[in-house]
């Protein structure tokens, strides 16, 4: 497929300028002024409008089987709904079971995954362990393109992880090349608070946020930095949503530490008045681990993406229908914790970020792709619009209109946490893998169209690595 993308404004993480973009199976093949090519395929005019990398959404969970369910979007309806917002890649979670063996959850997750539609890869999940996890980390490392490993420091009697899984992981990533990323919250607080809520009487949502104050995130954030740097790990903390944690990022960051940090669209513009709703079903519809907070927590996200201590945005989109949340009707703790976002996450970040003048436009490439490209690996491979590049491209309209709502949502699901927001700035067309995958509002994949992404790992030490992004070239792998 030879694609030409005509007239447009170019916008990366660092340079804004005019070209057309010329895209030759699957790969962007020539960049330049009025590009004279007659071998085409498929003309796309971009003018007026701007040419991205692809969103890379570095966190999300579809058909993911949590508390006692099964997330209601599967790979194919959860990167529909990826391409409907610009997204071209996700980084999926295997989350294997305790005792389970990683390669099993893994193929087990690679088979589930064979119906995306847009780019995938995965985090695979620490939930236990022994010499065979330590084993099969390496396995994945060098076999399968994984890079990143994941840990859970909630959910007690589940999959949290202990701090001695912590060290234990954390040093073998570090032997590995690998990243540890984890969800910081202190499990422990949170199931001795959610005990002591249920005995005072407290069962509605309003209970969720009670049993996770931030203070609970925090001391947790705080912890996982301390027990990297001790190792001389790098460390990724997912969906910040507190003061605290981006605080403890910055300490750590300001002496030399190397800390990366993602938050949430939804914790960027939605705070935890919504839990005191009189309506159930909306309460419970915004429960997700961590929870909306009050809104100075806003500001200090916000401050964190401006200065550098903030990196990604993410979506953790763990999508759960109405019925599946009134699971817990009588008993908070037990609504599945998740929600959409998806396809907001880039529309809610031009409209509250760049029309804000929170951000410019080559901050927010930085934060919705070639930030995460960059620290899980797979740039400029992804996450740029350069010559040699994969042709993964959003071409965005800044003044396209659009009303987010359940309505017109890809998700599966009866709700948005982000319902009536008026956005200015929207995709038009995303290309995946040279292919036009969505375009004015039609899908044109299929389930099965999307590829699995190798991430290699970092080559000698992070703390080289990293400061310098120098990136390993890709080896050849077994393919999910």
């Amino acid at each position: 497929m030879k694609i030409m993308i005509k007239g447009g404004q170019v916008i990366t993480h660092e340079q804004s300028y005019f070209a057309d973009v010329y895209c030759v199976d699957g790969k962007i093949e020539k960049i330049g002024e009025n590009l004279n090519i007659t071998d085409v395929d498929e003309v796309i005019d971009a003018s007026g409008k701007l040419i991205m990398p692809g969103g890379i959404d570095p966190h999300t969970h579809m058909q993911l089987p949590f508390m006692g369910t099964v997330a209601s979007d599967d790979f194919a309806s959860g990167t529909a709904a990826a391409l409907a917002g610009g997204t071209t890649t996700i980084i999926d979670f295997v989350i294997p079971a305790p005792q389970q063996p990683l390669l099993e959850a893994y193929h087990q997750w690679c088979d589930w995954a064979e119906k995306s539609q847009c780019n995938y890869s995965f985090h695979v999940a620490i939930t236990w362990w022994d010499e065979s996890v330590r084993e099969e980390m390496k396995t994945l490392v060098e076999e399968y393109g994984v890079n990143s490993f994941k840990h859970f420091m909630a959910y007690k009697n589940a999959i949290m992880a202990t701090d001695d899984i912590l060290v234990n992981s954390f040093n073998r990533c570090l032997e590995l090349g690998a990243i540890p990323t984890v969800h910081a919250e202190n499990g422990e607080l949170v199931y001795h608070l959610q005990n002591q809520l249920l005995e005072k009487g407290i069962t509605g949502p309003e209970g969720h946020p009670l049993s996770r104050p931030p203070k609970v995130e925090g001391e947790a954030s705080s912890r996982a930095i301390q027990i990297a740097g001790t190792l001389g790990a790098p460390i990724y903390l997912v969906h910040v949503s507190v003061e605290e944690s981006v605080d403890a990022i910055k300490y750590a960051r300001d002496r030399g530490q190397i800390v990366f940090g993602e938050c949430l669209p939804g914790h960027l513009v939605v705070d935890d008045s919504v839990y005191r709703s009189k309506e159930w079903d909306f309460a419970a519809a915004h429960v997700m681990s961590p929870p909306f907070r009050p809104k100075h927590h806003q500001e200090a996200l916000w401050n964190g993406l401006q200065s550098g201590t903030l990196h990604t945005t993410a979506t953790d989109h763990c999508a759960f229908c109405a019925e599946q949340k009134a699971m817990g009707k009588t008993d908070f703790t037990k609504i599945p914790n998740g929600t959409a976002g998806v396809e907001e996450r880039m529309m809610v970040l031009w409209e509250n970020g760049v029309n804000q003048g929170r951000i410019t436009p080559n901050e927010f490439v930085s934060v919705t792709s070639t930030n995460a490209a960059k620290i899980f690996n797979i740039y400029p491979r992804k996450g740029a619009v350069a010559e040699g590049a994969d042709a993964d491209l959003v071409i965005w309209d800044p003044n396209g209109e659009k009303v987010l709502s359940k309505a017109t949502q890809y998700s599966r699901i009866e709700h948005n946490i982000f319902e009536g927001m008026k956005i200015t700035g929207i995709p038009v067309t995303t290309i995946c893998n040279g292919q036009v995958a969505w375009s004015d509002g039609q899908l044109r994949t299929n389930p099965g169209d999307g590829q699995y992404v190798i991430r290699p790992a970092y080559a000698g030490y992070y703390q080289s690595q990293l400061k310098r992004n120098e990136l390993a070239e890709p080896t050849a792998v077994k393919r999910c």
